[in-house]
Protein backbone atom coordinates (compact mmCIF):
# COMPACT_ATOMS: atom_id res chain seq x y z
CA UNK A 1 0.00 0.00 0.00
CA UNK A 2 1.22 3.49 -0.93
CA UNK A 3 -0.12 6.24 1.30
CA UNK A 4 -0.31 9.98 0.66
CA UNK A 5 -0.40 12.33 3.64
CA UNK A 6 -1.13 15.98 2.88
CA UNK A 7 -0.32 18.54 5.57
CA UNK A 8 2.52 16.20 6.52
CA UNK A 9 4.40 18.86 8.50
CA UNK A 10 1.47 19.73 10.72
CA UNK A 11 0.73 18.38 14.18
CA UNK A 12 -1.33 15.38 13.07
CA UNK A 13 0.70 14.92 9.90
CA UNK A 14 4.05 14.60 11.68
CA UNK A 15 2.68 12.04 14.11
CA UNK A 16 0.90 10.08 11.39
CA UNK A 17 3.87 10.01 9.01
CA UNK A 18 6.24 8.89 11.79
CA UNK A 19 3.95 6.03 12.74
CA UNK A 20 3.24 4.98 9.17
CA UNK A 21 7.00 4.79 8.61
CA UNK A 22 7.32 2.61 11.72
CA UNK A 23 4.86 0.20 10.11
CA UNK A 24 6.60 0.42 6.73
CA UNK A 25 9.98 -0.35 8.32
CA UNK A 26 8.65 -3.27 10.37
CA UNK A 27 9.14 -1.50 13.71
CA UNK A 28 5.47 -1.65 14.73
CA UNK A 29 4.62 -5.22 15.64
CA UNK A 30 0.96 -4.55 16.44
CA UNK A 31 -0.18 -4.65 12.81
CA UNK A 32 0.41 -6.75 9.71
CA UNK A 33 -0.33 -3.82 7.41
CA UNK A 34 1.96 -3.79 4.38
CA UNK A 35 3.05 -0.25 3.53
CA UNK A 36 5.32 0.18 0.55
CA UNK A 37 5.63 3.99 0.47
CA UNK A 38 4.61 7.02 2.51
CA UNK A 39 4.27 10.18 0.41
CA UNK A 40 4.58 13.39 2.46
CA UNK A 41 3.02 16.49 0.89
CA UNK A 42 3.12 19.97 2.42
CA UNK A 43 3.52 23.63 1.52
CA UNK A 44 7.04 23.21 0.18
CA UNK A 45 6.00 20.37 -2.14
CA UNK A 46 5.59 20.99 -5.86
CA UNK A 47 2.74 20.49 -8.29
CA UNK A 48 4.80 17.70 -9.82
CA UNK A 49 5.05 16.05 -6.40
CA UNK A 50 1.28 16.15 -5.97
CA UNK A 51 0.68 14.71 -9.42
CA UNK A 52 3.13 11.85 -8.83
CA UNK A 53 1.61 11.06 -5.45
CA UNK A 54 -1.96 11.22 -6.72
CA UNK A 55 -1.11 8.98 -9.65
CA UNK A 56 0.45 6.27 -7.50
CA UNK A 57 -1.19 6.34 -4.06
CA UNK A 58 -3.66 3.76 -2.73
CA UNK A 59 -4.97 5.82 0.21
CA UNK A 60 -5.03 9.54 0.99
CA UNK A 61 -5.03 11.24 4.39
CA UNK A 62 -5.95 14.85 3.61
CA UNK A 63 -4.77 16.76 6.68
CA UNK A 64 -3.84 19.96 4.85
CA UNK A 65 -5.69 23.06 5.94
CA UNK A 66 -5.57 26.56 7.36
CA UNK A 67 -6.24 27.22 11.05
CA UNK A 68 -4.95 30.72 11.74
CA UNK A 69 -4.87 32.78 8.52
CA UNK A 70 -4.16 36.51 8.32
CA UNK A 71 -7.70 37.10 7.07
CA UNK A 72 -10.86 35.01 7.11
CA UNK A 73 -11.10 34.53 3.34
CA UNK A 74 -7.95 32.41 3.53
CA UNK A 75 -10.00 29.78 5.38
CA UNK A 76 -11.93 29.02 2.22
CA UNK A 77 -8.86 29.23 0.01
CA UNK A 78 -6.76 26.97 2.22
CA UNK A 79 -9.37 24.44 3.33
CA UNK A 80 -11.73 24.27 0.35
CA UNK A 81 -9.29 25.33 -2.36
CA UNK A 82 -6.63 22.71 -1.77
CA UNK A 83 -9.23 19.97 -1.24
CA UNK A 84 -10.59 20.79 -4.68
CA UNK A 85 -7.10 20.67 -6.21
CA UNK A 86 -6.39 17.32 -4.55
CA UNK A 87 -9.59 15.72 -5.80
CA UNK A 88 -9.15 17.13 -9.31
CA UNK A 89 -5.65 15.64 -9.43
CA UNK A 90 -6.90 12.25 -8.33
CA UNK A 91 -9.60 12.41 -11.02
CA UNK A 92 -6.97 13.38 -13.61
CA UNK A 93 -5.33 10.01 -13.11
CA UNK A 94 -8.61 8.15 -12.55
CA UNK A 95 -7.29 7.13 -9.13
CA UNK A 96 -10.13 5.95 -6.90
CA UNK A 97 -8.04 5.55 -3.77
CA UNK A 98 -9.94 5.98 -0.51
CA UNK A 99 -9.68 9.57 0.70
CA UNK A 100 -9.88 10.67 4.33
CA UNK A 101 -10.75 14.29 5.11
CA UNK A 102 -9.70 16.03 8.30
CA UNK A 103 -12.66 18.27 9.10
CA UNK A 104 -13.69 19.92 12.35
CA UNK A 105 -16.58 19.84 14.79
CA UNK A 106 -16.94 23.52 13.90
CA UNK A 107 -18.41 22.38 10.58
CA UNK A 108 -21.66 21.69 12.48
CA UNK A 109 -22.13 25.51 12.62
CA UNK A 110 -24.04 24.99 15.88
CA UNK A 111 -23.93 27.11 19.02
CA UNK A 112 -20.65 29.01 19.42
CA UNK A 113 -19.61 27.71 15.99
CA UNK A 114 -22.63 29.24 14.20
CA UNK A 115 -20.71 32.15 12.65
CA UNK A 116 -17.37 30.41 12.29
CA UNK A 117 -15.68 31.16 8.97
CA UNK A 118 -13.37 28.26 9.72
CA UNK A 119 -16.40 26.00 10.23
CA UNK A 120 -17.96 27.21 6.99
CA UNK A 121 -14.78 26.39 5.05
CA UNK A 122 -14.66 22.93 6.64
CA UNK A 123 -18.33 22.28 5.80
CA UNK A 124 -17.69 23.32 2.21
CA UNK A 125 -14.80 20.86 2.10
CA UNK A 126 -17.02 18.08 3.47
CA UNK A 127 -19.67 18.70 0.82
CA UNK A 128 -16.99 18.71 -1.85
CA UNK A 129 -15.78 15.29 -0.71
CA UNK A 130 -19.29 13.84 -0.50
CA UNK A 131 -20.02 15.09 -4.02
CA UNK A 132 -16.75 13.55 -5.19
CA UNK A 133 -17.79 10.21 -3.70
CA UNK A 134 -21.12 10.33 -5.54
CA UNK A 135 -19.48 11.31 -8.80
CA UNK A 136 -16.66 8.79 -8.83
CA UNK A 137 -17.88 5.99 -6.54
CA UNK A 138 -14.78 6.50 -4.42
CA UNK A 139 -14.86 5.73 -0.69
CA UNK A 140 -14.60 8.93 1.35
CA UNK A 141 -14.05 9.14 5.12
CA UNK A 142 -14.94 12.47 6.72
CA UNK A 143 -13.74 12.98 10.29
CA UNK A 144 -14.92 15.95 12.34
CA UNK A 145 -12.17 16.35 14.92
CA UNK A 146 -12.76 17.96 18.27
CA UNK A 147 -9.90 19.55 20.23
CA UNK A 148 -6.71 17.55 19.63
CA UNK A 149 -3.68 17.34 21.92
CA UNK A 150 -0.40 15.48 22.19
CA UNK A 151 3.32 15.79 21.48
CA UNK A 152 4.45 18.24 18.79
CA UNK A 153 1.23 20.27 18.91
CA UNK A 154 2.02 23.93 18.35
CA UNK A 155 1.36 26.18 21.38
CA UNK A 156 -0.40 29.54 21.05
CA UNK A 157 -2.01 28.34 17.85
CA UNK A 158 -5.21 26.31 18.03
CA UNK A 159 -4.83 24.04 21.10
CA UNK A 160 -5.33 25.33 24.62
CA UNK A 161 -3.78 22.11 25.96
CA UNK A 162 -0.60 22.72 23.96
CA UNK A 163 -0.46 26.30 25.20
CA UNK A 164 -1.00 25.35 28.83
CA UNK A 165 1.56 22.50 28.67
CA UNK A 166 4.14 24.74 27.03
CA UNK A 167 3.60 27.56 29.50
CA UNK A 168 3.73 25.37 32.59
CA UNK A 169 6.85 23.62 31.32
CA UNK A 170 8.57 26.95 30.62
CA UNK A 171 7.33 28.90 33.66
CA UNK A 172 5.11 31.20 31.61
CA UNK A 173 1.74 32.55 32.80
CA UNK A 174 -1.59 31.21 31.58
CA UNK A 175 -4.93 32.95 31.34
CA UNK A 176 -8.29 31.36 32.15
CA UNK A 177 -11.50 33.35 31.95
CA UNK A 178 -13.81 30.54 33.05
CA UNK A 179 -12.19 27.47 34.69
CA UNK A 180 -15.49 25.55 34.53
CA UNK A 181 -15.47 25.44 30.71
CA UNK A 182 -15.50 21.80 29.59
CA UNK A 183 -13.62 20.66 26.51
CA UNK A 184 -13.94 17.45 24.54
CA UNK A 185 -10.38 16.35 23.84
CA UNK A 186 -8.93 13.69 21.55
CA UNK A 187 -5.38 12.43 22.17
CA UNK A 188 -3.06 12.08 19.20
CA UNK A 189 -2.31 8.38 19.79
CA UNK A 190 -6.04 7.55 19.93
CA UNK A 191 -6.48 9.43 16.66
CA UNK A 192 -3.57 7.54 15.09
CA UNK A 193 -5.07 4.21 16.16
CA UNK A 194 -8.26 5.17 14.37
CA UNK A 195 -6.31 6.24 11.26
CA UNK A 196 -4.60 2.84 11.11
CA UNK A 197 -8.01 1.15 11.42
CA UNK A 198 -9.23 3.30 8.53
CA UNK A 199 -6.42 1.92 6.36
CA UNK A 200 -7.82 -1.57 6.92
CA UNK A 201 -11.47 -0.60 6.37
CA UNK A 202 -12.32 -0.80 10.08
CA UNK A 203 -13.00 2.88 10.71
CA UNK A 204 -15.75 3.95 13.14
CA UNK A 205 -18.83 5.59 11.60
CA UNK A 206 -21.34 7.95 13.16
CA UNK A 207 -24.07 10.51 12.70
CA UNK A 208 -24.28 13.78 14.62
CA UNK A 209 -26.77 15.04 17.15
CA UNK A 210 -25.62 18.62 17.42
CA UNK A 211 -21.90 18.36 18.10
CA UNK A 212 -22.14 14.86 19.57
CA UNK A 213 -21.17 11.86 17.42
CA UNK A 214 -23.57 8.91 17.71
CA UNK A 215 -22.15 5.57 16.66
CA UNK A 216 -23.91 4.23 13.54
CA UNK A 217 -22.45 1.38 11.51
CA UNK A 218 -23.15 3.00 8.16
CA UNK A 219 -23.06 6.62 9.33
CA UNK A 220 -22.20 9.42 6.96
CA UNK A 221 -19.28 10.59 9.09
CA UNK A 222 -16.36 8.94 10.88
CA UNK A 223 -15.05 9.65 14.37
CA UNK A 224 -12.44 8.71 16.96
CA UNK A 225 -14.36 6.66 19.56
CA UNK A 226 -12.05 7.59 22.47
CA UNK A 227 -12.31 11.14 23.80
CA UNK A 228 -12.17 12.93 27.16
CA UNK A 229 -14.43 15.65 28.55
CA UNK A 230 -12.35 17.75 30.91
CA UNK A 231 -12.68 21.21 32.46
CA UNK A 232 -9.98 23.82 32.16
CA UNK A 233 -9.62 23.69 35.94
CA UNK A 234 -8.90 19.95 35.85
CA UNK A 235 -6.23 20.47 33.21
CA UNK A 236 -4.56 23.15 35.32
CA UNK A 237 -4.74 21.05 38.50
CA UNK A 238 -3.02 18.15 36.76
CA UNK A 239 -0.35 20.37 35.24
CA UNK A 240 0.41 21.77 38.69
CA UNK A 241 1.07 18.22 39.91
CA UNK A 242 3.25 17.42 36.93
CA UNK A 243 5.28 20.61 37.31
CA UNK A 244 5.88 19.99 41.02
CA UNK A 245 6.91 16.34 40.61
CA UNK A 246 10.68 16.97 40.69
CA UNK A 247 10.27 18.76 44.04
CA UNK A 248 7.73 16.38 45.64
CA UNK A 249 9.01 13.15 44.12
CA UNK A 250 5.33 12.23 43.75
CA UNK A 251 4.12 10.47 40.62
CA UNK A 252 0.48 11.50 40.07
CA UNK A 253 -2.19 8.88 39.54
CA UNK A 254 -2.06 7.98 35.84
CA UNK A 255 -4.28 4.90 35.28
CA UNK A 256 -4.13 3.14 31.91
CA UNK A 257 -5.96 5.01 29.11
CA UNK A 258 -6.75 7.94 31.45
CA UNK A 259 -6.68 11.58 30.42
CA UNK A 260 -4.08 12.22 33.14
CA UNK A 261 -1.70 9.66 31.62
CA UNK A 262 -2.02 11.21 28.16
CA UNK A 263 -1.69 14.77 29.46
CA UNK A 264 1.45 13.90 31.43
CA UNK A 265 3.14 12.54 28.29
CA UNK A 266 2.07 15.68 26.43
CA UNK A 267 3.39 17.99 29.16
CA UNK A 268 6.79 16.28 29.22
CA UNK A 269 7.21 16.83 25.48
CA UNK A 270 7.39 20.61 26.13
CA UNK A 271 10.11 20.52 28.82
CA UNK A 272 13.14 22.69 28.05
CA UNK A 273 16.58 21.07 28.23
CA UNK A 274 17.37 22.48 31.68
CA UNK A 275 14.34 20.73 33.20
CA UNK A 276 14.78 17.28 31.67
CA UNK A 277 17.25 16.24 34.39
CA UNK A 278 17.10 17.24 38.06
CA UNK A 279 19.05 16.45 41.21
CA UNK A 280 17.77 14.09 43.91
CA UNK A 281 18.45 14.57 47.62
CA UNK A 282 21.08 12.03 48.68
CA UNK A 283 21.41 11.14 52.36
CA UNK A 284 25.13 10.43 52.65
CA UNK A 285 27.15 9.12 55.60
CA UNK A 286 30.25 7.01 56.25
CA UNK A 287 28.33 3.82 55.31
CA UNK A 288 27.24 5.01 51.87
CA UNK A 289 24.02 6.75 50.81
CA UNK A 290 20.25 6.42 50.69
CA UNK A 291 18.16 8.31 48.11
CA UNK A 292 14.39 8.44 47.66
CA UNK A 293 13.62 8.16 43.95
CA UNK A 294 9.86 8.26 43.37
CA UNK A 295 6.73 8.30 45.52
CA UNK A 296 3.14 7.35 44.72
CA UNK A 297 -0.16 8.04 46.47
CA UNK A 298 -1.15 4.40 46.94
CA UNK A 299 1.69 2.24 45.58
CA UNK A 300 4.48 3.10 47.99
CA UNK A 301 7.84 4.60 47.11
CA UNK A 302 11.12 3.66 45.40
CA UNK A 303 14.59 4.34 46.77
CA UNK A 304 18.18 3.37 46.04
CA UNK A 305 20.65 2.34 48.71
CA UNK A 306 24.43 2.31 48.23
CA UNK A 307 26.51 0.44 50.82
CA UNK A 308 30.28 0.74 50.98
CA UNK A 309 32.43 -2.43 51.11
CA UNK A 310 31.86 -4.57 54.20
CA UNK A 311 29.01 -2.38 55.50
CA UNK A 312 25.84 -3.75 57.14
CA UNK A 313 22.66 -1.66 56.92
CA UNK A 314 19.15 -2.10 58.26
CA UNK A 315 18.93 -3.91 61.62
CA UNK A 316 15.32 -2.85 62.18
CA UNK A 317 11.77 -4.13 61.82
CA UNK A 318 8.29 -2.82 60.98
CA UNK A 319 4.73 -3.53 62.14
CA UNK A 320 2.92 -2.99 58.84
CA UNK A 321 5.46 -1.61 56.43
CA UNK A 322 7.13 -4.12 54.12
CA UNK A 323 9.74 -3.78 51.41
CA UNK A 324 11.42 -5.34 48.42
CA UNK A 325 15.22 -5.35 48.35
CA UNK A 326 16.57 -5.78 44.81
CA UNK A 327 20.35 -5.88 44.48
CA UNK A 328 21.33 -4.59 41.04
CA UNK A 329 25.12 -4.37 41.51
CA UNK A 330 27.44 -6.14 43.91
CA UNK A 331 27.17 -9.17 46.20
CA UNK A 332 25.10 -9.12 49.41
CA UNK A 333 23.68 -11.25 52.16
CA UNK A 334 20.19 -10.40 53.40
CA UNK A 335 19.21 -11.69 56.83
CA UNK A 336 15.74 -11.73 58.39
CA UNK A 337 14.48 -12.92 61.76
CA UNK A 338 10.99 -12.88 63.18
CA UNK A 339 11.38 -10.82 66.35
CA UNK A 340 9.92 -13.55 68.62
CA UNK A 341 12.16 -16.25 67.13
CA UNK A 342 15.85 -17.19 67.03
CA UNK A 343 15.65 -18.59 63.48
CA UNK A 344 17.52 -16.49 60.92
CA UNK A 345 16.63 -16.66 57.23
CA UNK A 346 19.48 -15.79 54.85
CA UNK A 347 19.60 -14.92 51.14
CA UNK A 348 22.80 -14.43 49.16
CA UNK A 349 22.01 -12.14 46.23
CA UNK A 350 23.97 -10.36 43.51
CA UNK A 351 23.60 -8.14 40.47
CA UNK A 352 24.38 -10.99 38.09
CA UNK A 353 21.11 -12.80 38.93
CA UNK A 354 18.67 -10.14 40.06
CA UNK A 355 16.08 -11.22 42.63
CA UNK A 356 13.41 -9.44 44.66
CA UNK A 357 13.51 -10.31 48.36
CA UNK A 358 10.57 -9.51 50.67
CA UNK A 359 11.31 -7.75 53.97
CA UNK A 360 8.45 -9.20 55.99
CA UNK A 361 6.40 -7.29 58.59
CA UNK A 362 7.43 -8.29 62.11
CA UNK A 363 10.87 -9.49 60.92
CA UNK A 364 14.01 -7.56 61.77
CA UNK A 365 16.28 -7.48 58.74
CA UNK A 366 19.61 -6.27 57.38
CA UNK A 367 21.67 -6.23 54.22
CA UNK A 368 25.43 -6.90 54.26
CA UNK A 369 27.84 -5.93 51.51
CA UNK A 370 30.00 -9.05 51.18
CA UNK A 371 32.56 -7.33 48.96
CA UNK A 372 35.63 -5.69 50.48
CA UNK A 373 36.31 -3.60 47.37
CA UNK A 374 33.04 -2.73 45.58
CA UNK A 375 29.95 -0.76 46.48
CA UNK A 376 26.62 -2.58 46.81
CA UNK A 377 23.69 -0.98 44.95
CA UNK A 378 20.19 -1.97 46.04
CA UNK A 379 16.87 -0.79 44.63
CA UNK A 380 14.29 -0.68 47.42
CA UNK A 381 10.53 -0.45 47.28
CA UNK A 382 8.37 0.18 50.37
CA UNK A 383 4.63 -0.30 50.42
CA UNK A 384 4.07 3.19 51.85
CA UNK A 385 5.70 6.58 51.80
CA UNK A 386 8.01 7.34 54.70
CA UNK A 387 6.20 9.40 57.35
CA UNK A 388 8.57 10.94 59.88
CA UNK A 389 5.68 11.28 62.34
CA UNK A 390 4.83 7.57 62.03
CA UNK A 391 8.00 5.89 60.76
CA UNK A 392 6.99 2.33 61.81
CA UNK A 393 10.70 1.50 62.09
CA UNK A 394 12.25 -0.03 65.24
CA UNK A 395 15.92 -0.85 65.69
CA UNK A 396 16.78 -4.45 66.51
CA UNK A 397 19.80 -6.49 65.42
CA UNK A 398 19.15 -9.68 63.49
CA UNK A 399 21.95 -11.39 65.44
CA UNK A 400 21.89 -10.31 69.10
Amino acid sequence: MRILVTGANGFVGKNLVANLKNIKDGKNRTTNLNIAEVYSYDKDSTVEDLEYYCKNCDFVFNLAGVNRPENDKEFMEGNFGFASTLLDTLKKFDNKATVMLSSSIQATLIGRYADSDYGKSKLAGENLFFDYAKETGTKVLVYRFANLFGKWCRPNYNSVVATFCNNYANDLPIQINDPSVELELVYIDDLLEEMILALTGKEHHCEYEGVTPIAVDNGKYCYVPVSHKVTLQKIVDLLEEFKNQPQTGMIPSIPPHSFAKKLYSTYLSYLPKEKIAYDLKMNVDSRGSFTELLKTFDRGQFSVNISKPGITKGEHWHNTKWEFFIVVSGHARIQERRIDSDEIIEFDVNGEQIQAVHMLPGYTHNIINLSQTENLVTLMWANEQFDSNRPDTFSLKVKE
